[in-house]
């Protein structure tokens, strides 16, 4: 008797794909990474800029005290010593740290923006200029309510050593005697001169660094692999392009930050009697420190960016 064998099909089996992360998975992830990236990125500008912002903030608050920039330095380091020029970065490097945090968090959030906002949800293709323009304008906006309030203790800081006693003993000594002084609205005191000067200053920001990086990244190449080079000439010119439009805003922002109560009732009043008092050529004083801090200083924070972010990539 013989037995037929009886073939039984089998079917392979199939290889299981992980799956892709959801696209809100991989938004936070995008989100998250911005933020700490404009943390590192904030330091970076704090540490190479800090004596350019000093001199910046002296010139602008000191009514006539220095001859020139170059003055200005001599002077500080002459009265204060090498260590003078690292006055009030403390604040600065506590603040900054998490303000450049947020700011490039909400670029990357105005980016999605703009992105949700087209007719076409798939479209992912390269923003446009008046896109990035949006962008980076709206990044100064959640940036501005950690900015403003630094900003005036770091320019009360830095005043300080022109003349007389020293009025404050350190960052926290300041907002005590600033809340007892007038409250929060002290604290907050030229909050509307510092988006003033941001919002138009981020955008000039964003959009000079992303079409300057454009235009350095070799055909075939993609920008998030410039060299570190190219990374430093867009980074720094990026800072050149902000602070060329935002010295204006900025001088009224540390006089109205820097002045005693009641000095000014408000902007267009202290640009009034800014200009009444020392010419419109004021408005504009503070442009050499300025623009000596804004290549390296902002060089050093998109360096300080796109590799911390190319390290990031690499763990989630």
């Amino acid at each position: 008797m013989s037995s037929e064998q009886v073939s039984i099909p089998v079917t392979p089996k199939q290889e299981v794909k992980p799956a892709a992360p959801s696209t809100a998975a991989s938004s936070t992830a995008s989100s998250v990474k911005s933020f700490l990236a404009g943390g590192f990125g904030g330091m970076a500008s704090v540490m190479v800029g800090q004596p350019f912002d000093l001199v910046k903030v002296r010139m602008q608050t000191s009514h006539g005290l220095y001859k020139n920039t170059f003055d200005c330095f001599k002077q500080i380091i002459k009265n204060d010593g090498i260590l003078g020029m690292y006055r009030g970065m403390a604040t600065p490097l506590a603040s900054i740290t998490p303000i450049f945090a947020v700011s490039f968090f909400s670029y990357d959030l105005g980016k999605k923006i703009v992105y949700a906002a087209r007719s076409d949800k798939n479209d992912k293709s390269p923003m446009t200029l008046a896109e990035t323009t949006f962008a980076g304008a709206f990044s100064a906006v959640p940036t501005t309510l950690f900015m403003a309030p630094s900003e005036r203790v770091k320019v009360l800081m830095q005043i300080q050593g022109q003349g007389g006693e020293a009025k404050y003993k350190g960052p926290l000594d300041v907002v005590a005697k600033l809340y007892k002084e007038g409250g929060l609205r002290s604290i907050f005191r030229g909050t509307g001169a510092t988006l003033l000067r941001d919002a138009p200053g981020s955008a000039a920001y964003f959009v000079a660094y992303e079409l300057i990086k454009k235009g350095l990244t070799p055909a075939g190449s993609k920008p998030e692999d410039l060299s570190l080079g190219a990374i430093l000439v867009a980074g720094g010119t990026a800072g050149v392009a902000m602070w060329t439009i935002a010295i204006p805003p900025d001088v009224l922002k540390s006089r109205l930050q820097s002045a005693p109560a009641g000095t000014y009732s408000g902007l267009l009043d202290c640009l009034g009697k800014t200009i009444k008092a020392d010419g419109a050529s004021a408005l504009f004083r503070g442009l050499g420190p300025a623009m000596l801090r804004a290549f390296p200083a902002n060089a050093a924070t998109f360096l300080g960016v796109e590799y911390s972010r190319k390290m990031l990539d690499a763990v989630f």
